[in-house]
């Protein structure tokens, strides 16, 4: 992921920074923020650090993104400005990406055919219509080729990031929100991960999960664009019920 240097989580860096520009006065309530584009260049992040950013600052209440139009600004201030956002679904992924592609290489000249059958007994779940026992396999699955390293620091490792995010209060609320869209890919995705660690492909097993990975990223995008949408198309419906109301 692209980003500043220094340490601490890049998209609270960018509220930050963003709130003191509305305390400001550079951005007044109502006024529309650059677009997503300008930003990206301002902070030399991704854009998925950005979106990160501007759904933290919709959980404070400071701005709301319409459709076709942008972001604007709701509050001066922060109603909740000590609340503890976390670390977010997109930088979690990112980070699951970088080091699950290298573990799935690893664990592929590892791996034994027990813990091959484990896998493909985890893959036919992950197809049940029980989103609960769809999503438990999917965890077990990652962590499961991590266990093939023999390695418990990434064992360990692994376990953490999953769990990451469902602590982290940023990532539970877009991750909510994507589990409402379909995840049509999700078994050809894990389905070519499975084939490249039967294959004892290293190069492969990468390549397959660190794809998968990257589609979550899109995925994640499409989310937060979609609710945006959805927003959008909720306040139009109701100026049109109070429109006909007016008119009876």
């Amino acid at each position: 992921m692209q980003g500043t240097e220094g340490g601490g989580k890049l998209y609270r860096k960018i509220v930050q920074a963003i709130i003191s520009d509305i305390a400001d006065g550079v951005y007044q309530v109502g006024a529309r923020l650059p677009a997503e584009r300008d930003l990206t260049e301002r902070f030399q992040v991704s854009r998925p650090t950005i979106r990160e950013a501007m759904i933290a600052l919709e959980m404070k209440g400071m701005v709301e993104a319409r459709k076709g139009s942008g972001v604007f600004v709701l509050a001066s201030s922060s109603n909740d400005s000590e609340k503890e956002l976390d670390i977010g679904a997109f930088e979690i992924t990112e980070a699951r990406r970088m080091l699950e592609g290298e573990v799935a290489a690893v664990a592929a000249t590892e791996i034994t055919e027990q813990q091959l059958v484990e896998l493909r007994s985890l893959l036919a779940q992950m197809d049940q219509d029980d989103t609960l026992v769809a999503e438990d396999a999917d965890r077990r699955f990652h962590i499961a080729i991590a266990e093939a390293t023999g390695n418990a620091v990434i064992i360990s490792a692994v376990t953490d990031f999953w769990d990451m995010r469902f602590r982290s209060p940023l990532a539970r609320e877009v991750l909510a929100k994507a589990g409402s869209l379909g995840t049509e890919n999700r078994m050809a995705e894990h389905g070519r991960i499975l084939s490249a660690l039967e294959a004892r492909s290293p190069i492969d097993a990468r390549n397959a999960m660190r794809d998968h990975l990257a589609r979550v990223i899109d995925h994640l995008l499409d989310v937060t664009e979609t609710e945006a949408v959805e927003r959008a198309r909720a306040a139009t419906d109701q100026r049109r019920r109070a429109l006909a109301r007016r008119s009876v």
